[in-house]
């Protein structure tokens, strides 16, 4: 056969052009079954040290590394941030070593043989971790709740997509990588999987290339006992190219000519469906017992006498190993060395496209954010729903700054987050029955009912260069449970994403219970690393989105109203909610502090004028943000709460306001089918009510002091006689 070779695609005269892959020949034969020996002798040792692990399939995976890293992929070891790197995405993270030991033998400085046995150590500078983390080199996403990588690499590729579009013009392909993926039988099973792989292919994104390390094998046993499905069926249904290898563990040539005939591919993405046998060599080859535990040593011995190696030697890769992947860091290097001429020579050329093109490289918006959004005296100051104000604001940031790609999971109408003369991302040939359409260079995505995948997809697109492109999602917040882990994802990998939370109460009305969201404030205040930010008006979302463009390293959730709210001129501060509370309405030697939230302000404001008529003197905080607010000085947050007995008012469970409040006038039930004022009736939100029983409260509590009070935080509210 022929060598295998794929010509560079920086077709231009501008920079000396070399191939973007290695050739394959057949002489790399003898040394590529050495390459294999060692590195499955190698993951086994690995495992076996600390008696833990995953070994199976990234032994049984070895020979699809060969391909990749070898002859496949587009990669500088030397810098692992180059721009036009292709990027690769374990989503079967568990296989973490197969990854990292390729890192090493392809000479990433900072996975070093002593780094590898880290793996499952008590080490705390282990850049090992039991499943791939975003902070260490040659790692594009955080990797580990099965399906989340693969659509982090969709998310990776649209990247790619969009910004070629963009920037690139005749002659200068400035981003032209190939998104990798590799996944396992049980990524495919993930409902957050199936959502990716329609969009990938709705997209036709001919960047994309997964690799399916097909062992049929899980942690129960085999895949027939729960999937019975025809996978290259369900793929080629979903608008992909597939291509089989049926000899995954030893045939590096075919593997080879499949991911090159699949990086060649333009018109679609490609399914490449490897045959393989999880623990291949182990005696417990192609069982579950060969899926996540060490093999003992017994095995480790036998299995390093099946690969011809000295059954007493430990963690061995001989320099013919090490020689075979030397070259690795030279083509890296050239490869990059080819792009920056060409990036100079598109500079001279495009001078004004190449300035903002450095910005976006360099995570740097392209004009001053804070400009762009509206001052007080330009916001409504009659009720307007904050879902509304979102939209006034975020609106002239999108349509201005290229950063921003938005969209919406199928609520357009509702969310308020299309801007004027927008353009849809979408490929260039569809043309869609209800007439929109679009291409690459849109920046308003249409996800569908795909809540997770547009949470998920959004950390890819968010991960592919930090500050490159900011990811707006939108959708109602009881929705946003769906999305849950996706955004936990993008919180862990401290991704800047803004998130629009619109129909986030009770409020909602008519809609009813399930999508009056009553719990899932707690669920998201507790997440580690993100803003929910729930604003009382105009001024205050204002402040929300500011509060989330200076999070650049943190994922921002905007809890928004779907009924009109009373604007607070007067009052309401957008650097107050940059701090996270604030003084609302101040009052001296107050006998109680209210706590007024988002949209259920209202309900403080009229409580203290009900007070005031029993001659009881309230002050209020505006508490928009916890996590903000406890980021403040002690002495800031010991002013803002003051000294007085504090009861929270908010239409959402007590639950994580013990730290703030001393009691609350909250949910305890969900809520009810009935239009939005009257389900705020139903459930005791009304001034007359409020006040009574906080005065009640204030009359047992009298005398307790602050000790007194701390700590318990009861709910003053009463679920409704009959309602459960």
């Amino acid at each position: 056969m022929a060598p295998i070779a794929i010509d560079s695609q920086l077709s231009q005269s501008h920079a000396k052009v070399t191939p973007d892959v290695n050739r394959f020949n057949k002489e790399d034969g003898r040394t590529i079954d050495l390459v294999l020996g060692q590195f499955r002798c190698l993951i086994a040792d690995l495992c076996q040290q600390f008696n833990g692990g995953h070994p199976g399939s990234a032994m049984g995976m070895a020979a699809i590394g060969v391909a990749l890293w070898k002859y496949t992929m587009k990669y500088a070891p030397g810098n692992p941030s180059f721009f036009n790197r292709d990027r690769f995405v374990l989503s079967n993270g568990h296989t973490c070593l197969f990854q990292y030991t390729f890192l090493h033998l392809t000479g990433y400085r900072a996975m070093t043989m002593e780094q590898l046995k880290s793996y499952h150590s008590a080490r705390y500078d282990s850049l090992c971790p039991g499943h791939p983390e975003i902070e260490h080199e040659g790692i594009e996403v955080t990797t580990g709740p099965l399906g989340q990588g693969i659509a982090n690499a969709v998310g990776l590729a649209m990247a790619t997509r969009h910004l070629a579009a963009t920037y690139n013009r005749p002659g200068y392909d400035l981003v032209n990588n190939t998104s990798w993926c590799m996944i396992g039988d049980a990524c495919l099973q993930e409902g957050v999987a199936l959502e990716a792989i329609q969009l990938a292919g709705h997209w036709r994104l001919g960047n994309l290339v997964v690799i399916y390390d097909n062992n049929q094998i899980t942690c129960d046993g085999s895949v027939d006992m729960c999937c019975s499905e025809d996978v290259n069926a369900k793929m080629d249904a979903c608008g992909w190219h597939v291509i089989n290898v049926h000899d995954g563990c030893h045939d590096v040539e075919g593997l080879v000519k499949a991911l090159l005939q699949a990086k060649a591919s333009t018109d679609k993405p490609t399914f490449v469906n490897v045959r393989t046998v999880i623990g291949v060599g182990s005696k417990v080859a192609g069982d579950a017992k060969a899926h996540g535990a060490a093999y003992g040593v017994e095995d480790v011995r036998s299995i390093k006498q099946v690969f011809g190696m000295d059954p007493d030697e430990h963690f061995v890769l001989t320099d013919e190993v090490y020689g075979f992947f030397a070259d690795c860091k030279t083509r890296g290097q050239q490869l990059e060395a080819n792009w920056q001429s060409l990036l100079a020579a598109y500079a001279k050329e495009y001078p004004d496209l190449h300035a903002e093109f450095t910005k976006r490289v360099n995570g740097e918006f392209t004009q001053d954010w804070r400009s762009i959004i509206p001052p007080k005296e330009d916001l409504p100051t009659t009720p307007t729903a904050s879902r509304k104000s979102a939209g006034l604001i975020c609106n002239p940031l999108a349509q201005t700054l290229p950063t921003f790609l938005v969209g919406t999971a199928d609520l357009s109408p509702s969310v308020n987050m299309m801007w004027k003369d927008k353009v849809d991302f979408q490929h260039p040939d569809l043309r869609t029955s209800s007439g929109p359409n679009g291409d690459y260079t849109g920046r308003y995505i249409h996800w569908g009912i795909r809540e997770h995948a547009m949470a998920s997809i959004s950390n890819g697109l968010a991960a592919y260069g930090k500050g490159t492109i900011l990811p707006v999602t939108s959708t109602f917040f009881m929705f946003y449970l769906y999305a849950a882990p996706g955004i936990r994802m993008g919180a862990l990998q401290h991704l800047q994403q803004i998130h629009i939370a619109t129909h986030d109460s009770i409020g909602t009305g008519e809609d009813g219970p399930t999508h009056q969201p009553v719990e899932l404030a707690a669920l998201y205040r507790a997440m580690p690393n993100l803003l929910y930010i729930r604003p009382c008006d105009s001024e205050e979302t204002a402040g929300a989105f500011i509060a989330a463009l200076e999070a650049t390293g943190t994922p921002s959730l905007l809890s928004l109203s779907r009924q009109t709210l009373t604007q607070y001129p007067q009052h309401s501060r957008r650097d107050g909610v940059c701090r996270g509370a604030y003084v609302f309405m101040d009052e001296d030697e107050p006998d109680v502090t209210l706590l007024g939230v988002g949209a259920e302000m209202c309900f403080a404001v009229q409580t203290r004028d009900e007070l005031a008529r029993h001659g009881v003197k309230a002050r209020i905080i505006s508490f928009p943000c916890q996590r903000l607010f406890q980021q403040q000085s002690p002495a800031y947050r010991r002013q803002v709460l003051g000294s007085a007995p504090r009861v929270v008012i908010e239409a959402y469970a007590v639950q994580g306001w013990e730290r703030y409040a001393d009691a609350g006038y909250c949910m305890a039930s969900f809520g009810k089918s009935l239009p939005g004022k009257d389900a705020y009736t139903f459930f005791g939100f009304e001034a007359t009510r409020i006040a009574g029983r906080v005065r009640t409260w204030l009359g047992e509590v009298r005398g307790l002091g602050a000790e007194g009070l701390r700590g318990d935080c009861v709910d003053l509210n009463q679920v409704p006689e009959g309602h459960h």
